[in-house]
Protein backbone atom coordinates (compact mmCIF):
# COMPACT_ATOMS: atom_id res chain seq x y z
CA UNK A 1 0.00 0.00 0.00
CA UNK A 2 1.47 3.49 -0.87
CA UNK A 3 1.16 6.48 1.35
CA UNK A 4 0.66 9.47 -0.19
CA UNK A 5 2.10 12.42 1.36
CA UNK A 6 0.26 15.68 0.79
CA UNK A 7 2.76 18.31 -1.16
CA UNK A 8 4.78 20.48 1.05
CA UNK A 9 4.04 24.18 1.21
CA UNK A 10 6.56 26.43 -0.12
CA UNK A 11 7.97 28.61 2.21
CA UNK A 12 6.94 32.29 2.61
CA UNK A 13 9.65 34.34 0.99
CA UNK A 14 11.19 37.10 3.39
CA UNK A 15 9.87 40.78 2.30
CA UNK A 16 12.18 43.09 0.53
CA UNK A 17 13.70 45.05 3.34
CA UNK A 18 15.36 48.78 2.07
CA UNK A 19 15.98 49.77 5.57
CA UNK A 20 18.75 48.09 8.46
CA UNK A 21 16.17 49.30 10.95
CA UNK A 22 13.48 46.82 9.14
CA UNK A 23 15.64 44.35 9.03
CA UNK A 24 16.97 44.09 12.64
CA UNK A 25 13.42 44.10 13.58
CA UNK A 26 11.99 41.46 10.95
CA UNK A 27 14.66 39.09 12.80
CA UNK A 28 14.31 40.52 16.29
CA UNK A 29 17.70 41.68 16.84
CA UNK A 30 18.39 45.10 18.03
CA UNK A 31 20.27 47.82 16.64
CA UNK A 32 23.71 47.30 18.83
CA UNK A 33 25.54 50.30 16.41
CA UNK A 34 22.79 53.59 17.06
CA UNK A 35 22.17 52.81 21.27
CA UNK A 36 25.68 53.21 23.04
CA UNK A 37 23.59 51.30 25.98
CA UNK A 38 23.59 48.01 23.95
CA UNK A 39 27.11 48.79 22.32
CA UNK A 40 29.18 45.60 23.27
CA UNK A 41 32.44 47.21 22.76
CA UNK A 42 31.36 50.57 25.48
CA UNK A 43 31.69 50.07 28.87
CA UNK A 44 27.83 50.71 30.66
CA UNK A 45 29.53 51.44 33.69
CA UNK A 46 32.34 53.93 32.54
CA UNK A 47 31.08 54.76 29.13
CA UNK A 48 34.73 54.14 27.70
CA UNK A 49 35.49 51.72 24.83
CA UNK A 50 36.55 47.89 26.05
CA UNK A 51 39.90 46.81 25.08
CA UNK A 52 39.49 43.60 24.63
CA UNK A 53 37.68 44.52 21.58
CA UNK A 54 40.64 46.33 20.13
CA UNK A 55 43.39 43.86 20.86
CA UNK A 56 46.77 43.51 18.22
CA UNK A 57 49.88 42.24 18.08
CA UNK A 58 51.77 43.66 21.27
CA UNK A 59 54.49 45.04 18.45
CA UNK A 60 54.31 45.60 14.93
CA UNK A 61 57.69 46.08 11.95
CA UNK A 62 58.06 49.57 11.70
CA UNK A 63 59.90 48.74 8.79
CA UNK A 64 57.65 46.91 6.52
CA UNK A 65 55.36 48.75 4.09
CA UNK A 66 52.14 50.40 5.57
CA UNK A 67 48.96 51.71 3.82
CA UNK A 68 47.78 54.71 5.19
CA UNK A 69 47.36 58.75 4.53
CA UNK A 70 50.69 61.05 5.23
CA UNK A 71 50.10 64.86 5.34
CA UNK A 72 52.79 65.93 2.82
CA UNK A 73 53.81 68.36 4.69
CA UNK A 74 53.13 69.54 8.56
CA UNK A 75 50.85 72.76 7.26
CA UNK A 76 49.39 69.67 5.50
CA UNK A 77 48.34 68.26 9.18
CA UNK A 78 44.21 68.53 9.11
CA UNK A 79 43.32 70.16 12.71
CA UNK A 80 39.84 70.39 12.56
CA UNK A 81 40.03 66.33 12.29
CA UNK A 82 42.05 66.17 15.34
CA UNK A 83 40.61 69.02 17.50
CA UNK A 84 36.92 70.06 16.26
CA UNK A 85 36.32 71.85 19.26
CA UNK A 86 39.38 74.43 18.73
CA UNK A 87 39.24 74.60 14.86
CA UNK A 88 36.13 74.37 13.55
CA UNK A 89 37.46 75.38 10.53
CA UNK A 90 40.32 75.41 8.41
CA UNK A 91 40.98 79.43 8.53
CA UNK A 92 41.03 79.36 12.41
CA UNK A 93 43.65 77.20 12.49
CA UNK A 94 46.90 79.64 13.54
CA UNK A 95 50.65 78.66 13.45
CA UNK A 96 50.60 80.38 16.74
CA UNK A 97 48.97 76.92 18.46
CA UNK A 98 50.29 73.77 16.93
CA UNK A 99 50.63 70.85 18.12
CA UNK A 100 53.78 70.72 21.05
CA UNK A 101 53.73 66.91 22.93
CA UNK A 102 54.24 63.70 20.85
CA UNK A 103 53.52 60.22 22.44
CA UNK A 104 55.16 58.21 20.12
CA UNK A 105 53.82 54.69 20.18
CA UNK A 106 50.81 55.62 22.26
CA UNK A 107 49.23 52.39 23.11
CA UNK A 108 45.84 52.75 24.49
CA UNK A 109 46.68 56.26 25.54
CA UNK A 110 47.26 56.03 29.02
CA UNK A 111 49.49 58.83 29.09
CA UNK A 112 48.09 61.01 26.58
CA UNK A 113 44.90 61.05 28.45
CA UNK A 114 46.70 61.92 32.27
CA UNK A 115 48.64 64.56 30.09
CA UNK A 116 45.33 66.23 29.08
CA UNK A 117 43.94 67.41 32.47
CA UNK A 118 47.75 68.66 33.73
CA UNK A 119 48.34 70.40 30.54
CA UNK A 120 44.93 71.19 29.16
CA UNK A 121 46.25 74.17 26.91
CA UNK A 122 49.22 72.17 24.91
CA UNK A 123 47.96 70.26 22.06
CA UNK A 124 49.11 67.20 21.98
CA UNK A 125 48.82 63.83 19.85
CA UNK A 126 49.43 60.15 20.05
CA UNK A 127 51.31 58.02 17.53
CA UNK A 128 50.56 54.50 16.87
CA UNK A 129 50.79 51.96 14.29
CA UNK A 130 48.76 49.42 15.02
CA UNK A 131 44.87 50.08 13.61
CA UNK A 132 42.59 48.45 16.29
CA UNK A 133 44.83 50.12 19.06
CA UNK A 134 44.54 53.76 17.00
CA UNK A 135 40.50 52.64 16.76
CA UNK A 136 40.31 52.49 19.91
CA UNK A 137 42.27 55.39 21.26
CA UNK A 138 39.78 57.47 19.27
CA UNK A 139 37.05 55.78 20.83
CA UNK A 140 38.08 56.76 24.07
CA UNK A 141 38.90 60.15 23.67
CA UNK A 142 35.58 60.77 22.08
CA UNK A 143 33.82 59.14 24.92
CA UNK A 144 36.01 61.35 27.28
CA UNK A 145 35.01 64.26 25.45
CA UNK A 146 30.80 63.30 25.71
CA UNK A 147 31.82 62.60 29.35
CA UNK A 148 33.71 65.66 30.42
CA UNK A 149 32.44 68.62 28.23
CA UNK A 150 34.85 70.96 28.09
CA UNK A 151 38.02 68.78 28.22
CA UNK A 152 40.65 66.72 26.23
CA UNK A 153 39.89 68.58 23.15
CA UNK A 154 43.66 68.80 23.36
CA UNK A 155 44.66 65.39 22.31
CA UNK A 156 44.17 62.97 19.33
CA UNK A 157 45.60 60.30 17.70
CA UNK A 158 46.81 59.40 14.25
CA UNK A 159 47.90 55.84 12.64
CA UNK A 160 51.46 56.33 11.04
CA UNK A 161 54.42 54.60 11.37
CA UNK A 162 56.69 57.83 13.06
CA UNK A 163 60.33 56.35 12.21
CA UNK A 164 59.55 57.09 8.34
CA UNK A 165 56.81 60.39 8.77
CA UNK A 166 58.02 62.40 12.02
CA UNK A 167 59.30 65.40 9.42
CA UNK A 168 55.20 65.14 7.86
CA UNK A 169 54.08 66.02 11.00
CA UNK A 170 55.89 68.05 12.64
CA UNK A 171 57.90 71.41 11.29
CA UNK A 172 61.18 72.55 12.82
CA UNK A 173 61.71 73.22 16.75
CA UNK A 174 57.94 72.77 16.91
CA UNK A 175 57.59 70.23 19.98
CA UNK A 176 58.73 70.24 23.78
CA UNK A 177 58.10 66.98 24.83
CA UNK A 178 58.32 63.38 22.97
CA UNK A 179 57.86 60.21 24.58
CA UNK A 180 58.84 56.95 23.97
CA UNK A 181 57.44 54.90 27.13
CA UNK A 182 58.30 50.83 26.83
CA UNK A 183 58.71 50.71 22.88
CA UNK A 184 59.32 46.95 21.21
CA UNK A 185 63.05 45.82 22.88
CA UNK A 186 63.61 44.43 19.38
CA UNK A 187 66.16 41.99 21.11
CA UNK A 188 68.25 40.06 18.12
CA UNK A 189 71.11 42.43 17.11
CA UNK A 190 69.98 41.96 13.62
CA UNK A 191 66.68 43.72 14.55
CA UNK A 192 67.94 46.57 16.60
CA UNK A 193 67.66 49.04 13.17
CA UNK A 194 63.95 48.68 14.41
CA UNK A 195 64.52 49.80 17.57
CA UNK A 196 62.55 53.57 17.88
CA UNK A 197 65.43 54.89 19.89
CA UNK A 198 68.85 54.77 17.75
CA UNK A 199 71.29 57.70 16.37
CA UNK A 200 70.10 58.58 13.18
CA UNK A 201 66.34 58.51 14.21
CA UNK A 202 67.55 61.32 17.12
CA UNK A 203 68.96 63.33 14.71
CA UNK A 204 64.94 63.61 13.55
CA UNK A 205 63.86 63.89 16.83
CA UNK A 206 66.53 67.03 17.43
CA UNK A 207 65.12 68.73 14.07
CA UNK A 208 61.57 68.54 15.64
CA UNK A 209 62.33 69.39 19.21
CA UNK A 210 62.91 72.75 20.17
CA UNK A 211 66.17 73.78 22.31
CA UNK A 212 64.52 72.86 25.78
CA UNK A 213 62.47 70.30 24.55
CA UNK A 214 62.59 66.91 26.65
CA UNK A 215 62.48 63.56 25.09
CA UNK A 216 61.15 61.32 27.98
CA UNK A 217 62.23 57.30 27.45
CA UNK A 218 61.44 54.56 30.49
CA UNK A 219 61.47 50.25 29.29
CA UNK A 220 61.37 47.43 31.68
CA UNK A 221 64.06 45.54 29.61
CA UNK A 222 67.44 47.12 31.29
CA UNK A 223 69.79 46.47 27.93
CA UNK A 224 67.26 48.55 25.87
CA UNK A 225 67.67 51.02 28.68
CA UNK A 226 71.23 50.51 28.52
CA UNK A 227 70.66 51.29 24.52
CA UNK A 228 68.70 54.16 24.96
CA UNK A 229 70.50 56.33 27.23
CA UNK A 230 73.60 55.74 25.31
CA UNK A 231 72.40 56.94 22.22
CA UNK A 232 71.23 60.01 23.91
CA UNK A 233 74.76 60.67 25.96
CA UNK A 234 76.55 60.20 23.23
CA UNK A 235 74.21 62.83 20.89
CA UNK A 236 75.91 65.96 20.80
CA UNK A 237 72.30 68.07 20.92
CA UNK A 238 71.01 66.08 24.08
CA UNK A 239 71.76 66.54 27.28
CA UNK A 240 70.51 64.49 30.99
CA UNK A 241 68.33 66.38 33.23
CA UNK A 242 70.06 66.38 36.94
CA UNK A 243 68.05 64.52 39.38
CA UNK A 244 67.01 67.65 40.80
CA UNK A 245 65.08 68.32 37.01
CA UNK A 246 63.70 65.12 37.27
CA UNK A 247 62.27 65.59 41.26
CA UNK A 248 60.74 68.55 39.86
CA UNK A 249 58.85 67.82 36.74
CA UNK A 250 55.51 66.22 36.98
CA UNK A 251 55.64 64.19 34.09
CA UNK A 252 58.38 62.05 34.85
CA UNK A 253 56.10 60.54 37.55
CA UNK A 254 53.27 59.90 35.08
CA UNK A 255 56.09 57.76 32.69
CA UNK A 256 55.95 54.69 34.65
CA UNK A 257 52.15 54.67 36.25
CA UNK A 258 49.85 55.97 33.16
CA UNK A 259 50.39 53.50 30.77
CA UNK A 260 48.91 50.23 30.67
CA UNK A 261 52.38 48.53 30.23
CA UNK A 262 54.18 50.27 33.15
CA UNK A 263 50.92 49.51 35.40
CA UNK A 264 51.38 45.63 34.12
CA UNK A 265 55.28 46.35 34.95
CA UNK A 266 54.52 47.64 38.27
CA UNK A 267 51.67 44.84 39.37
CA UNK A 268 54.22 42.21 38.83
CA UNK A 269 57.19 44.01 40.96
CA UNK A 270 59.21 44.77 37.70
CA UNK A 271 61.63 47.10 37.50
CA UNK A 272 62.31 50.41 35.18
CA UNK A 273 64.73 52.09 33.21
CA UNK A 274 64.61 55.43 32.09
CA UNK A 275 66.77 58.33 30.57
CA UNK A 276 65.50 61.87 30.55
CA UNK A 277 66.97 64.36 28.48
CA UNK A 278 67.10 67.62 26.93
CA UNK A 279 67.41 69.02 23.85
CA UNK A 280 70.07 71.30 23.64
CA UNK A 281 72.15 74.24 21.03
CA UNK A 282 74.45 72.45 18.75
CA UNK A 283 78.29 72.98 20.25
CA UNK A 284 80.33 76.17 19.41
CA UNK A 285 83.08 74.44 16.90
CA UNK A 286 80.09 72.17 15.35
Amino acid sequence: MTLLRSPKTPPKPLPFVRKKKEAMALLGLKDMGNNKDDNPKMCKTTGLPRKRFYRARAHSNPLSDSHFPVPLSPSHVDYTLHYPQLFPSPDKVTSSKRIQFADIGCGFGGLLVSLSTLFPETLMIGMEIRDKVTEYVKERILALRLAHPGQYQNVSVVRTNSMKYIPNYFSKGQLSKMFFLFPDPHFKEKNHRRRVISPHLLDEYAYVLGVGGIIYTITDVEELGEWMQACLKEHPLFEALTEEELEADPVVKLLGSATEEGQKVARNGGQTFRAVFRRIDPPSDA
